[in-house]
């Protein structure tokens, strides 16, 4: 069978071949610093980038995917003839003239966090639909860690670095009916940073969650929780590093992950991380659902049935 696309023919091998390059060897040969953990590669560049069986791909920022085919197309900027005619002349048979090589796109883009809405109206509500108090959400907004936006009327959770700039912004949609709700990270932001609250002298503790809305739950359901804390907003531990750094005081940490298989294998990991560097490390996983939030309501949803 041949396939013809934009004027340019390929056969059914040549379409296979290309479609089942090495990602993490072409990865690597385009620039990219590319790491493995656990059973799935990913790249220093993007995080949220996830190689799996070494031939296809997928992005949680951005929720796409697919093989090598749309990986060349989606970040190297080409067409699909274009991507396949590279993949060819990288596997040593191109049917065209060699392309020139690629580097992977540095971008630095200075950080500004989105205008804010007149009110946080929406995100109150979000919010609270989501179980979080409403006292909790009233310290966050006063304390410069939330806000709504004025376009999209999204949850900005802003991270501060420590002279109290911000440096960081995770963003959470409050419309979700029907699906997963838009999450992203404002282009700027410093994912070493992630987003946090203050450290204390007075405490030797360090609370880790993947996600501000877990973070928050456990405010929620643990009022006294204040101050020492930090959301990675993925699973990478920069943070973490950020955090223990600045604050070097810091003996115990608490990892508060996710429950699912991905939380499984980051908590595992840093315990033997922060374990080697002397930390006293433990484990809180919520007692039911797949993370604090989910957890929150389902306590909320049981107290309900109670009355």
């Amino acid at each position: 069978m041949i396939l013809q696309h934009e004027n340019r023919r390929f056969s059914d091998e040549e379409l296979r071949t290309a479609k089942e390059t090495d990602l993490p060897e072409l990865l690597a040969s385009l620039g990219y610093t590319v790491k493995r953990i656990g059973s799935y590669y990913t790249t220093k560049e993007m995080d949220s980038l996830r190689i799996k069986d070494r031939r296809t791909w997928f992005r949680y920022s951005e929720q796409q995917g697919g093989d090598a085919i749309d990986f060349v197309e989606r970040f190297c900027g080409k067409s699909f003839p274009e991507a396949v005619n590279f993949l060819l002349d990288y596997h040593g048979g191109a049917r065209y003239p060699r392309a020139p090589p690629i580097v992977p796109p540095k971008e630095k883009k200075p950080f500004s966090l989105p205008p804010p809405n007149v009110d946080n109206r929406r995100v109150t509500a979000y919010l609270r639909k989501r179980g979080i108090a409403a006292q909790v959400i009233e310290n966050f907004i006063k304390a410069g860690l939330l806000y709504e936006d004025a376009e999209h009327h999204n949850c900005v959770f802003v991270g501060r670095n420590q002279s109290g700039k911000p440096v960081f912004a995770a963003k959470r949609g409050t419309y979700d009916l029907g699906g997963a709700a838009f999450r992203g990270r404002e282009p700027g932001s410093e994912k070493e940073i992630g987003f946090r609250l203050p450290a204390s002298p007075d405490s030797l503790r360090l609370f880790v969650f993947e996600a501000p809305i877990d973070l928050m739950s456990y405010c929620t359901l643990h009022r006294r929780v204040k101050t020492n804390a930090v959301a990675l907003c993925c699973l990478y531990h920069g943070p973490i590093d950020t955090y223990l750094r600045e604050n070097p005081h810091i003996r115990q940490i608490d990892l508060c992950l996710d429950a699912d298989a991905p939380g499984r294998e980051a908590v595992w990991k840093m315990k033997e991380r922060y374990s080697q560097k002397g930390c006293s490390v433990s484990v809180h996983t919520p007692q039911r659902g797949k993370d604090w939030n989910e957890y929150l309501q389902i306590r909320q949803k049981c107290r309900e049935i109670e009355r």
